[in-house]
Parts: C-alpha cells; sequence; structure tokens
C-alpha cells in the first residue's frame, strides 16, 4: 500500500519533528511505499516569502489601521504607532524577507556577508520593537556578528504583527497545551478551521504538496496525519478536511501523535469520520499491521478490532483491540530496530533561529538536529505527576544502539547534518556510553544532547566521557528542589544526586537545563520559596545554565491520580471541566490548584536574569509583589553538596585500577627530559617520569591502545605484568584525561 506521513503545522522551525522519520522509516522497512510531508517548515516559507508578505499586508492592511486607530484612541500610542509602521515599512518586509530566511536557513549566497552591513546599519531596513530592542540594550554598536540573532528577531516581530493583524490563533510555535483542559467539544475546534491563515496561506501549501500526488482507484492510500501537541490539531483537522474533499473515498486517513495519545484516547464522536477512518494510538507499529494483515487493501470490509486503533465508519465507531501478544511483540521488535529516516530531508530549509543568548536554550531552536531516540519509553516511570500508565512513559524498551548509531551516520554522510537530539524521556546512561563509544570510535562524527535523570550515576568519569564522545548539553527534571519535594513526586533521587551529577556534566563541559514545577498537589508557599532558593543557589553555583517552571497539571494517566482512585491523597480532590468533552480527558483540575498561579511572573522574572547570570544575589522574596514566606533552607545547602561531590570524585579516582575499565581521552602525549607531558581540556599536565626508551615506547602504545577509537586493553595488562611501577603513573594520569568506567 502507498502511505503519505503528514506533519501539519506548527511544530518547531529549526529541525523535523522526528515521528515521520519514524513512521516512513517503519513502512519502507515493511513493503509499502512511503513519502513524508512536512508540512510545517511548508507553510513557514509559504508565509515569509516575497508573494507572502505581499499578500499578507495586502489582506490585513485595513484591519491593521482600523486597530491602530482604536489603539491611538485608548491612549495606546505605542501599539498604534508600531502597527501603523509594518504598514509604512511593508515594501521593505518584503523586500528583505528572502535575505532574513536565508540567514535563518544558512543558504546565503556570495553577496549575502556585504548585504549584512545593509541589514544591521541601514536606516533603509524595517525594524520591529524586538529588533529595536536588541540594538537599543547592546552596550556596543552592533556589527554584521548579531545579522542572525536580528534576523531572528525580525521573525518574531513579523509573527507578532500577524498575531494581532490577520490571525490571532497564529504562533511560530504551536504546542497551546493548555487547550487540553480549556477546550471541551470538538465543535469548538471545527469553530477555528476559518483561521485566515489555514484557509489563504496553509490551502496553498496543501495544494502544492498534492498536486503532483497520484491516487489511484483501485487501491487505497494510507495518510497518518501526526498530531504532536495540542497546537497541531487545529491544522491537523484542516489537513483531513482537504483530503477529504480532494480524495475521497480513495484514502484511509489515520490520526496519531503525543496529542492523540494523551487526550483523545477515549474519543468516539462518530462525527469524527467526516476527517479520518482512524485513529492510532501510542507507537503504531502494531496498529498498522494489524491493520495491514485484516484489510490490506485499505478497506474496512467487516466489523474487526484493530490492535489499539480506533475506526470510523459512516455507520459506527469500532473500538481498538487493546491488547495482543502478538502485535505487542511485533511493535516491540520494530521498536528496537527502527531507525529514522531522514534521508530525504533538506535541513537547508529549516529556519535555524538565534533566539536568546543562552547557550542552552538555543539548542532547542538553533543548529539542525536529526531526532532519535535511544530507548522508548522512561526507565523509572515511577514520577507521580507523570503520565506512568501510557505507553510513551511506562513502555520501556531499549534500541539497538549499533544499528542506530550506523544507521545515522549513514545518513549524516548523505545530508550532512552532524547534529543528534535524542527525544527520550530520560536517555539510559548505558546506552549513552555505548553511542560515545561507537561515536569516538568513527571519529566523534556526531554531537547530541538529551534528556537525562540527575543521578548518582553520572560521575565525573562517566561525564567525562560522554563529554569526549559528543555529549553537548542535557535536561533533566528536577521539579521540587527539596528533600521532602523529590520525595513527594517519587523522583527517584535526592538533592546530594542531583548536584553531583550537575557538578561531574559541569566539569565535563556540558551545558545543563533543569525543569521545575510549581503548585504540585500539597505543596506549601514554603516549599515553593524553597525550591525556588534552591534553584538559586544551583545558578550562583553555576550549575545550572537554562531552566523553565512548570505549573502542575494533574492528569489521569498520572500515578497521583490513580493513587487517588486507590483511597490515597484524600485531600487532592480533582475534578473534570464543566461540560468535559474531547480535551478534557487527561487534563484535571483539582481543588485549590488556582492558588499557586500567582507565583508564576516573579518565578520566570527570577529565571530570566539567573539564566544571563543576573541578580543572583537578590534575595528570592523580592521577585514577588506580595508578600510570601523567606526562604528557610541553609544558605550553604548547595556549597555543600558541592563538597560532599568533590570528595566522591576525588575518593574515585583513588579507586584499585580496573585496567579493562580504563580509557584514554588526553590524545597525544610526549616524554620529555624524563618529563610525561600532555594536555586535556585545555589544560597542560607533566609527571616526572624515571622508565627506560623501551618501556617509554611501549607505554605510548599501551596508552594509544586505550584510546576509545583503538581500545585494547591487553596491551596495557601485559606491560602492568612486565613492570608493576606503570601502575603507579596511570594512577598519576587519573583526573586529567583517565577515565575509568
Amino acid at each position: 500500500m502507498n502511505v503519505i506521513v503528514i506533519q501539519p503545522p506548527l511544530v518547531q522551525l529549526n529541525s523535523p519533528y522526528p515521528s515521520g522519520a519514524y513512521l516512513k522509516s517503519f513502512f519502507n522497512k515493511n513493503g509499502h511505499n512511503a513519502v513524508w510531508h512536512d508540512l510545517s517548515v511548508q507553510l513557514v516559507h509559504s508565509i515569509f516569502s516575497k508573494n507572502g508578505l505581499k499578500k499578507l499586508f495586502e489582506l490585513s492592511k485595513e484591519n491593521a489601521m482600523k486597530i491602530a486607530s482604536t489603539a491611538e484612541k485608548n491612549g495606546e500610542f505605542a501599539t498604534a504607532k508600531n502597527l501603523r509602521r509594518y504598514i509604512f515599512q511593508s515594501d521593505l518586509w518584503i523586500e528583505w524577507i528572502e535575505f532574513i530566511m536565508s540567514t535563518l536557513c544558512g543558504k546565503q549566497n556570495p553577496s549575502a556577508h556585504e548585504l549584512c552591513h545593509r541589514f544591521i546599519l541601514s536606516p533603509y531596513t524595517p525594524r520591529g520593537n524586538r529588533m529595536e530592542n536588541y540594538i537599543e540594550n547592546l552596550d556596543r554598536e552592533p556589527t554584521i556578528n548579531d545579522t542572525r540573532n536580528i534576523a531572528s528577531l525580525a521573525l518574531e516581530d513579523l509573527a507578532d504583527y500577524i498575531s494581532v493583524a490577520f490571525d490571532k490563533s497564529f504562533s511560530l510555535v504551536r504546542y497551546a497545551e493548555s487547550i487540553a483542559v480549556n477546550e471541551t467539544s470538538l465543535s469548538q475546534i471545527e469553530e477555528k478551521l476559518n483561521s485566515p491563515i489555514l484557509t489563504t496561506f496553509y490551502t496553498e501549501v496543501l495544494e502544492a504538496a498534492f498536486s503532483k500526488t497520484s491516487i489511484t482507484e483501485n487501491k487505497k492510500t494510507l495518510v497518518c496525519i501526526s498530531v504532536p501537541f495540542a497546537g497541531t490539531f487545529t491544522s491537523a483537522l484542516f489537513t483531513a478536511k482537504y483530503l477529504r474533499k480532494k480524495y475521497g473515498e480513495k484514502i484511509f486517513i489515520c490520526f496519531g501523535g503525543g496529542f492523540i495519545n494523551t487526550e483523545l484516547r477515549e474519543f468516539n464522536d462518530s462525527s469524527f469520520f467526516k476527517y479520518a477512518d482512524a485513529i492510532s494510538y501510542d507507537r503504531g507499529y502494531g496498529s498498522y499491521k494489524n491493520f495491514f494483515d485484516v484489510f490490506p487493501d485499505g478497506k474496512i470490509s467487516e466489523e474487526k478490532h484493530i490492535y489499539k486503533m480506533r475506526l470510523f465508519t459512516k455507520e459506527k465507531v469500532i473500538e481498538p483491540l487493546l491488547s495482543s501478544l502478538k502485535y505487542e511483540k511485533f511493535e516491540n521488535e520494530q521498536t528496537s530496530l527502527i531507525v529514522p529516516d531522514y534521508s530525504e530531508t533538506d535541513f537547508s530549509i529549516y529556519p535555524r533561529v538565534a533566539d536568546d543568548e543562552n547557550p542552552m536554550q538555543r539548542l532547542w531552536s538553533d543548529g539542525a538536529w536529526m531526532k532519535a531516540y535511544l530507548a522508548h519509553g522512561c526507565y523509572w516511570h515511577k514520577c507521580a505527576f507523570c503520565d506512568v500508565s501510557l505507553d510513551y512513559v511506562a513502555s520501556y524498551r531499549l534500541v539497538q544502539i549499533e544499528n542506530l548509531f550506523h544507521g545515522l551516520k549513514s545518513q549524516s554522510e548523505k545530508n550532512g547534518i552532524h547534529g543528534i537530539h535524542f527525544v527520550d524521556e530520560a536517555m539510559p546512561p548505558a546506552a549513552m556510553l555505548k553511542f560515545s563509544k561507537l561515536n569516538l570510535k568513527h571519529s566523534a562524527s556526531f554531537s547530541f544532547w538529551g534528556n537525562v535523570r540527575f543521578e548518582k550515576i553520572y560521575s565525573r568519569d562517566i561525564a567525562e566521557f560522554l563529554s569526549s564522545g559528543g555529549l553537548i548539553g542535557v535536561s533533566g527534571g528536577i521539579e521540587i528542589a527539596t528533600g521532602t519535594g523529590l520525595d513527594s513526586i517519587s523522583k527517584g533521587t535526592d538533592l546530594d544526586s542531583i548536584v553531583s551529577a550537575c557538578c561531574a556534566f559541569k566539569e565535563a563541559g556540558i551545558l545543563i537545563h533543569a525543569y521545575m514545577i510549581y503548585g504540585y498537589f500539597g505543596e506549601t508557599e514554603q516549599d515553593t520559596i524553597n525550591s525556588m532558593e534552591t534553584l538559586r543557589q544551583l545558578y550562583a553555583a553555576g550549575l545550572l545554565d537554562s531552566c523553565f517552571w512548570h505549573k502542575f497539571v494533574l492528569t489521569r494517566h498520572s500515578r497521583i491520580y490513580s493513587e487517588w482512585k486507590e483511597g490515597l491523597h484524600k485531600n487532592l480532590n480533582p475534578f473534570a471541566p464543566k461540560n468535559s468533552g474531547v480535551f478534557a480527558k487527561n487534563g484535571l483540575h483539582f481543588k485549590d490548584e488556582e492558588k499557586s498561579a500567582k507565583f508564576g511572573n516573579g518565578l520566570y522574572a527570577a529565571l530570566q536574569s539567573w539564566m544571563h547570570r543576573e541578580n543572583l544575589n537578590v534575595p528570592v522574596e523580592k521577585w514577588f509583589e506580595f508578600k510570601v514566606p523567606r526562604p528557610n533552607v541553609p544558605k550553604d545547602l548547595i556549597s555543600k553538596s558541592i563538597e560532599k561531590y568533590e570528595e566522591r570524585r576525588n575518593k574515585e579516582w583513588n579507586f584499585p585500577l580496573n585496567v579493562k575499565k580504563l580509557f584514554w581521552l588526553a590524545g597525544n602525549a610526549i616524554f620529555c627530559e624524563n618529563k610525561f607531558l600532555w594536555n586535556y581540556m585545555h589544560e597542560d599536565f607533566k609527571i616526572p617520569v624515571n622508565i627506560s626508551s623501551q618501556e617509554k615506547e611501549e607505554f605510548f602504545h599501551a596508552l594509544y591502545c586505550l584510546s576509545p577509537k583503538s581500545f585494547d586493553s591487553s596491551f596495557m595488562e601485559n606491560l602492568i605484568q612486565k613492570n608493576p611501577k606503570v601502575k603507579k603513573i596511570l594512577r598519576a594520569l587519573r583526573g586529567k584525561g583517565l577515565v575509568m568506567l
């Protein structure tokens, strides 16, 4: 069967979302002809182009001027001025948009460097508020080195204009998590299908994408529409509606993705048939295998229950088969083997937005990343706030790391992309080490980053090895940075272990991002302030690069909700929104949850300063406009934990040597005047050595064989047997390039 995989807009700018790459690979490897359309990036280029902006300003000019006049009458003079400026400078925006986009996509022509001067310095270039604020806040004159930053802000300025003057629902990235508990019916979403962006620009994108698509009468084509976030559901419906009208019964449309898996698990509104024939849950591999086995031509000829797939027909809704040993086994096998297919992806069309000076924050929006996972699910899957009963968390399955590495490497050699963003719930440490070893063996061609659990396993040696093997950044949940808070959410780690992991990563040159939660059930104001103070100390100690506070959302599939249903947490008192419908099946409200909302602005403001190394000594209670308790955690809480880490690190460097687990990461070294000289992590080292010339040659060869690229510990083992004093030399190298895993 022919298969079309679609990513509707808008997800993210700088890299394709991975679901399409995984599904394309799965279908092709199982005998189907699959193509993948990332319509998210296509819509971005449709809008932010000469023709796109010309159309945008023609359609929005009258409304923009009307809004500006109203704002002026209301005394909002800055708003009026800014809106009118877009119209006054519309020709300049149209003239410069191709330069802006080519700058962000890295597709500059030979004359682009000279254009940078004009774009930055000329008064005859367009300006929006974000661009102006950036330039005004510089402590120097802007230079061409600021080009990409200002081009990024130009895109955001245009997006601001679109959301005010043309389509209030528009955003460059449409996560829209709050829609899960704010929207209550399919009809409310359907009202948004007349969005100006969708009807004007996205329709053209769909027409261009399917103008050359050949779909025949005699055999259906399967169309898979991925819905990773709530904010992409409207465009997914619009896509399905367009395809239904264009192809009718020639296609079989199936929805899937993260938003579907969490919010629409019980959705069985028969009217959904006008958009789609099915909803596939979780990974989808078993669902599609079962579907093809039962309906090889894609036509539902009889009532059959399909593994984790709800079918919609004109007559009825056919409920999914919730378990099947046969298809579960098939799905787990596929999970282990499938390598996402980016072989035909043109990464040069993805804008890489430089939206923040913070280097860790930039990883999400800057750089071209092939997204993949080392394991499906989470190896811990016990956190109380998490959807631990759902497949994406609970069904932990490692992939075959060597197969994944070589699959991505072969693609990298073709597409020139050397960045990998592992999208695991938490990268398993053993899998990270194995991937790093393979990467080092093949000249460390990849840089990679992803989520981790901040655990004690991340020693200085392991962090150094991972860093040498390509790890550039980690993000992980701290959530509630107090001892009792970590226990209340069943985090499975403690503050000392978190600090230890952060110390090891930072000493190895790895960036760190932390996820925080406020407003958790049972959390007091004192708890929130204590967690904030602990976070401040982490920043002050240089252990974090960036962070984000999430307001706690209670979900039906969380551990805490399951425990409440079993009679625990009697004060939780959860309730669904009134008139709950399609979008209220996972997110829930609970008594007194609104009391914590007042902390949001202060927490956010403090983070914005701390992430840029500012105001780190301001007492945390000063960030709020209302009275809050002072923190009662020790002022030296984090510094004491750092001391514990340093003691542990130094102790580990003195452990008895296990030669089979030793790796030399420092590269070339020399002997000079009875001294052993080398450089490691940009620092010079030397130790006195008194051995013969022959022993020096043997030692160098044995040390070379401890490098990950040519690892064979037998040479060093033999040398130690011949000359026991070599162990003394090795011990002097610990902590200076010689790691023991």
